[in-house]
């Protein structure tokens, strides 16, 4: 019986390590390129660089307006990410707490709302934004923000079931306006899946490159993806270049889920209340 858990346990590590390579080794690929000439790349895209020079990040820096770049992108993506964590499980929690036939109805319109592609909505929607005079970085943030809140609504709704109903009671009792009950006691006990919503908004409108192109695809505004696409042109392809951008494209986003990632596991926890 101990063999066989000794087996099944080292097949069961085999087997993870073996899905962890598949999924790093387009990553690491793509940072073994960064830094080869374009000739290298040409000759074999597995093999190794000559020299390790930082060339390419140099000239994908200049060429991306990298600061700007970032700049908007950063604007867009904490914003939406902020609003959306903030407004979805506001919405949420109203939708728990009041149970009415209303309730459920705008709850089932988010969940059928998940299954519409933006592809089906996008050329009305370009209609509509133009009309509004909204094809800019408030519009798009605007869009995201509402294509963004049924996913979230539907993840706090699960949660927020969770969440004891006595300790908002007790603190009505005490005089607790409805939005301090929300801030002070509801919103901490969330915060596990409030940093999965976030960690979720965050990668999604880091790496959005069909509705920025559509929105806000002039210069001095694009974001990071749209700037990384000029490296990629109808008659030439620069992928040393385009290798290095991508690479200081997904570094901020990896940076940010390393870091918030411990608090997923750790939020949950503290939001786990005993009755």
């Amino acid at each position: 019986m101990q063999r066989k858990k000794i087996i099944s346990k080292t097949v069961i590590i085999l087997c993870c390590i073996m899905l962890a390579a598949f999924f790093i080794f387009p990553i690491l690929l793509l940072f073994i390129n960064s830094f080869k000439s374009l000739k290298e790349i040409y000759m074999s895209v597995l093999q190794l660089p000559e020299t390790m020079n930082l060339d390419n990040y140099i000239s994908a820096f200049k060429e991306l307006d990298y600061l700007n770049a970032i700049k908007n992108s950063l604007i867009v993506t904490c914003t939406v990410t902020a609003a959306n964590v903030i407004c979805c499980s506001m919405a949420a929690w109203v939708l728990v707490r009041y149970k009415t036939k209303t309730s459920k109805l705008i709850f089932t319109i988010f969940s059928v709302a998940v299954l519409v592609p933006f592809q089906c909505v996008m050329l009305p929607l370009l209609a509509e934004m133009g009309k509004l005079n909204m094809i800019n970085m408030p519009g798009l943030m605007l869009v995201n923000l509402g294509f963004g809140s049924s996913m979230s609504i539907i993840l706090f709704h699960g949660f927020m079931k969770n969440v004891p109903v006595e300790l908002e009671e007790a603190a009505a009792i005490d005089g607790a306006s409805q939005p301090r009950i929300f801030f002070t006691i509801v919103l901490p006990l969330i915060k596990g899946i409030a940093v999965t919503v976030a960690i979720l908004n965050v990668m999604s409108l880091w790496n959005d490159y069909l509705l920025p192109s559509l929105t806000i695809n002039r210069s001095g505004t694009q974001t990071l993806p749209l700037r990384t696409y000029l490296f990629f042109g109808a008659y030439t392809k620069k992928w040393n270049l385009g290798s290095a951008a991508l690479v200081m494209a997904i570094i901020p986003v990896i940076i940010f889920y390393v870091l918030c990632q411990k608090h997923i596991i750790k939020g949950v926890t503290e939001g786990a209340v005993k009755g």
